[in-house]
């Protein structure tokens, strides 16, 4: 850790045999332009932008691990081995900028099919084929996620393995991509969350009911990626820290401590998700920083390693973060999609690299020229 006169927030950080240069983490957001979950060249230039942009971590979108996983037409997907190449390019070009490119797997259960935020908000018409096929709505339970959409069919057991297989061969094929890191996404109201929350798990089989129950999905995809993941890459877990529908910190608690006993090495503390009500809660407290205290909360509790997410914006804000030890590292994502530069910015603000030198130098000289000649927007 740095000294209180040290920005915290450019002092490196390691995960078994990961190290990243900065604690800047660029959040996963879906972007809802793949093609039958294949990246384009769009996909290459949004990625490779905030490598180029000094983040020391940069986590590609919300990847599918099996179709009916799809949360909308356009998700990016791993449930191919056709689907490796394009990644592995973008992960190799993130490398090249001396940065560490992750990939975040998940699966979106009863939210499957959800039109795309430009489209609005709400179910598509699972009738119509779209790109090729149909959506087969799953989850844990027979509870729709809002009025209105339509009722998953509840898992069998036999569904059950065939999706903590599904990850496991995402996981399989992200390592042929050459990520550095995979974050499982439990969190947000998708399929995980749906079998850790009580609101939509109702199952009375050992995936229902109790706490350890509802929790044994999450923990078999954990130990199954674990198995197949290298040992020496690391692992990290999205989790709704609290979700207003009976998951609270308690909850997370418990669960970070399990997921940590299988091979998770970082808690990623998000909220929310499960259903409207939960995103109201969420949606009226949103001010700098609002789920930091997450975060702190967890890594305090359990002394594991967390990442803070939720309106990081200000250089300063960050830094405190990480040196006040609420995080181990800072999630940025709207931030980012603003100015994809933001951690060159930051490092020139808190003093670490004040003439830009560690900016591309084939756009850092400009920058620095700009800089002495007192030029001022």
């Amino acid at each position: 850790m740095s000294s209180d006169l040290e920005p915290a927030l450019f002092s490196p950080f390691t995960i078994r045999g990961t190290t990243f240069k900065n604690r800047i983490m660029v959040s996963p957001m879906a972007v809802y332009c793949a093609r039958e979950g294949v990246l384009s060249d769009w996909h290459f230039a949004h990625y490779a932008k905030f490598a180029m942009g000094g983040a020391g971590f940069v986590c590609m979108e919300a990847t599918k691990v099996e179709r009916r996983g799809l949360g909308t037409v356009g998700d990016q997907g791993l449930w191919s081995d056709t689907h490796v190449p394009r990644i592995r390019a973008i992960a190799d070009f993130i490398h090249s900028q001396d940065s560490k490119a992750g990939i975040q797997l998940n699966h979106a259960g009863r939210k499957a099919g959800t039109l795309k935020p430009a489209d609005g908000f709400g179910p598509m018409d699972r009738s119509v084929e779209v790109e090729g096929g149909h959506w087969e709505v799953i989850g844990p339970s027979a509870v729709p996620y809002l009025e209105g959409w339509p009722v998953p069919r509840e898992m069998t057991i036999r569904d059950i393995e065939e999706v903590i297989e599904a990850f496991g061969q995402a996981a399989r094929r992200a390592h042929a991509a050459n990520i550095d890191v995979i974050e499982i996404h439990g969190a947000h109201g998708y399929l995980i969350h749906q079998f850790l929350s009580p609101s939509s798990n109702l199952r009375t089989d050992k995936y229902g009911g109790s706490l350890p129950n509802r929790m044994r999905f999450a923990l078999q995809i954990t130990e199954h990626i674990r198995e197949i993941w290298p040992a020496e890459k690391a692992l990290f877990f999205r989790i709704s820290a609290q979700d207003d529908t009976g998951w609270g910190l308690e909850e997370s608690f418990t669960l970070s401590r399990e997921l940590a006993a299988r091979g998770v090495d970082v808690i990623d503390c998000s909220s929310s998700g499960t259903n409207v009500r939960s995103a109201a809660t969420n949606a009226a407290s949103l001010q700098l920083g609002f789920q930091v205290p997450f975060a702190e909360a967890i890594r305090r509790e359990t002394g594991i390693p967390t990442i803070a997410v939720g309106l990081i914006v200000q250089p300063q804000q960050a830094d405190s973060i990480i040196k006040n030890g609420q995080a181990d590292l800072v999630a940025i994502g709207r931030e980012l999609l603003y100015n994809p530069f933001w951690p060159h910015h930051a490092a020139m603000t808190l003093g670490v690299d004040p003439e830009f030198k560690n900016m591309p130098p084939q756009i850092g000289w400009w920058l620095n020229k700009r800089a002495k000649s007192g030029y001022r927007a």
